[in-house]
């Protein structure tokens, strides 16, 4: 049980960074529960706090909750187990094996002391054997068990005590007086406690940035009825606690109508002093955004053919926020807007290409006249006659295939090699 309250504690360690500041100072107890949970702003919280063992049921005094029980195992000549005696506040110790009635016992005040101790006298052979010390506490859920091996020699020399590393080991001589011991002096074996005032539970609540020894103790609740509110936190806020809570064993702390202040450390505080219980349960709360209760109206769009918009509502049985989703249908304009865009692109386009095919032919007729005149230019250099008879040449070249020298192509070309010949000599 221990190991696993260990366990707990350090994973509570490990997801709350916040806990361990707690577990360390608030002097003992184990941390059992650590949780996160984050709620919306305006919603309920409830932390969980729950221990069956809490349940009160009064230990009286001749009750059977607290007994104590020796066993003995011998291992020769074969192996078997005996009950020894038994014990209960409100009984008699009971031995079971007639032989050992008025030789073997407890001290009558066990449970008032805590010393358990089986007392053998005139040990003989066959108590030879493993004896075990078995303490339980029913209603506290506690169970320890001591060893404790008996071994008889004739010889006083042998007589010895020592530790085998598992258990004490006892060697007495045969026919002497022994007394194994078994002490247990905790609180918890020991009558006339005030019960009701062993039990106590308190909720505490850690700002953050608040010291964990600095936090705020918010109620303290104790199993006979008393009740203790503390400051404005617990009571204008209305957080509440089950006047049953030690009946059920239900501690669950309620928190209505959450604000942004309540976000923070809540640690949930068992003591039962009795049984020797100190428990706590921490949570991180946060609180969310708060969310919509009610759809808020969509824009109205003036449009002939408008469509009504559908709503599609969802609600939860457990009173959590409705959701609401809200579809509006595609109107008519939205269509012709998207025409209007793609048309103007193409008239763009269209313009872009067009002024591009303009440049280029003027581009290009500028680049015809350029070459002409620089023939020209150069014709010129040669003389003045060079020039009559090229532009001769060029103009009779020019003139219309209907001429009355289309068919006298030798005189042409006669006319075309003087004029070459002669440029050729003035150069």
């Amino acid at each position: 049980m221990l190991h696993d309250m260990n366990l707990l504690q350090i994973l509570a360690v490990l997801f709350l960074p916040g806990a361990w500041g707690q577990s360390t100072s608030g002097g003992g107890g184990v941390v059992v529960e650590a949780k996160n949970i984050t709620l919306p702003a305006g919603s309920r919280a409830e932390l969980p706090c729950h221990s069956p063992r809490m349940v009160w049921t009064q230990d009286r005094l001749k009750d059977r909750q607290r007994v104590v029980h020796w066993d003995v195992v011998h291992s020769s000549p074969r192996y078997s187990v005996e009950r020894v005696l038994d014990m209960s506040p409100g009984a008699r110790q009971r031995v079971y094996n007639g032989f050992n009635k008025g030789r073997i016992s407890i001290p009558d005040s066990a449970f008032t002391d805590g010393n358990f101790s089986l007392v053998i006298n005139n040990v003989v052979t066959s108590d030879t054997g493993v004896y075990t010390c078995n303490l339980h506490h029913h209603y506290c859920q506690i169970h320890q068990s001591i060893q404790i091996q008996l071994n008889v020699t004739k010889s006083a020399r042998k007589e010895k005590r020592y530790w085998d590393g598992e258990k004490t080991v006892l060697v007495v001589l045969l026919g002497s007086a022994v007394s194994l011991p078994c002490v247990n002096r905790r609180a918890l074996w020991r009558d006339g406690l005030q019960e009701d005032l062993q039990q106590v539970a308190h909720w505490d609540f850690q700002p953050p940035g608040v010291r964990p020894n600095k936090a705020d103790r918010l109620v303290d609740l104790y199993a006979s009825g008393e009740r203790r509110d503390y400051g404005p936190t617990f009571a204008q806020r209305k957080m509440s606690v089950a006047e049953d809570a030690f009946t059920f064993g239900d501690f669950s702390l309620s928190i209505p109508d959450l604000k942004p202040e309540d976000k923070g450390l809540y640690s949930c505080h068992l003591h039962h002093h009795y049984c020797g219980l100190y428990e706590r349960r921490i949570f991180r709360l946060t609180v969310a955004p708060a969310l919509l209760h009610e759809p808020t109206t969509p824009p109205r769009i003036a449009f002939k053919d408008e469509l009504e918009p559908k709503t599609e509502e969802v609600s939860a049985d457990d009173g959590s926020p409705r959701v609401v989703n809200v579809f509006l249908p595609e109107q008519r304009g939205y269509f012709v807007q998207h025409l209007g865009y793609f048309l103007a692109t193409f008239l763009l386009l269209a313009f872009i290409v067009f002024a591009v095919i303009v440049l280029t032919r003027r581009r290009k007729k500028r680049g015809l006249e350029y070459e002409m005149g620089r023939s020209v230019r150069r014709s010129v250099i040669s003389g003045d006659e060079m020039a009559l008879d090229c532009t001769e040449l060029r103009t009779f070249n020019q003139d219309p295939l209907n001429s009355e020298y289309k068919n006298n192509l030798l005189k042409e070309r006669e006319m075309v090699k003087e004029c070459n010949k002669e440029f050729d000599g003035r150069m």
